[in-house]
């Protein structure tokens, strides 16, 4: 077995998954980078952390998907020997009105970034339980802390995880496992490029710092959550946001 702790990212094969995971490869961690559609993409993200001298493969897999989820963990284990780090990224958009939304656009979100990170906790906090030891970090949104028109779905899925953090530092936290969220605000990705430029003006007046976020921001954030300088956190929301909500 491997002797480097072994880190899960969720939805690496784009946007703030991509960058959490080529960063914690640089930091030595073997990264497992979980996709659920796009392949190539993902296998890009392998190799741009094998191209910096890390360890990574690709695994394929639905994390609304309860079963498939625990296949996936009990692989990555026997293959890999631990599971250190758990970092719930995977989402999903399905942005409209909440008096228009449909029932399966509002599950579908919740499936997916709420249940989601459900699952990988439900499974991998029994390997981490065994180990004594574990990080957790969830993606949640300032959606989910200020709310958003448009995205009741969302903001209620990324509430919830909030919610899910809190209430899961407090059942592992005796046994050595922190748990911890970020929640990023405007971050350049695939998902806010499609924005007009009038649009992300708008957002951006609504910003302290006045600027969009990289993803790299959010990377830097989760690299410091999961790394033994942040051993005495655990039940807490960063807001990594350019002071978009406090």
């Amino acid at each position: 077995m491997a002797d480097k702790k072994v880190a899960l990212v969720t939805g690496a094969s784009r946007g703030i998954g991509r960058a959490v995971a080529i960063k914690l490869g640089q930091d030595g961690f073997t990264v497992i980078v979980n996709y659920n559609g796009s392949e190539d993409k993902a296998n890009e993200t392998v190799e741009a952390i094998k191209a910096n001298g890390g360890e990574a493969e690709a695994v394929k897999c639905s994390v609304a998907d309860f079963t498939a989820v625990g296949e996936m963990i009990k692989e990555i284990v026997a293959k890999h020997g631990s599971l250190d780090v758990i970092v719930n990224n995977a989402g999903i958009t399905k942005d409209g009105l909440v008096m228009a939304m449909k029932e399966e656009d509002f599950d579908a979100v919740l499936n997916t970034n709420l249940k989601g990170a459900f699952n990988t906790i439900r499974f991998g906090s029994k390997v981490m339980l065994k180990q004594k030891s574990g990080k957790i970090i969830n993606i949640s949104s300032v959606s989910g802390v200020m709310g958003n028109p448009g995205q009741a779905n969302y903001s209620a899925s990324k509430a919830g995880v909030i919610g899910l953090t809190k209430s899961v530092a407090k059942e592992l936290g005796s046994r050595g496992i922190c748990v911890n969220a970020v929640a990023p605000g405007f971050i350049d990705t695939d998902m806010t490029g499609a924005m007009t430029e009038d649009a992300k003006k708008v957002l951006c007046d609504q910003i302290t710092l006045k600027r969009t976020g990289k993803p790299e921001d959010i990377a830097n954030a989760v690299a410091f959550l999961a790394s033994d300088a942040a051993s005495y956190i655990t039940g807490q929301v960063l807001c990594v946001d350019g002071g978009m909500a406090y």
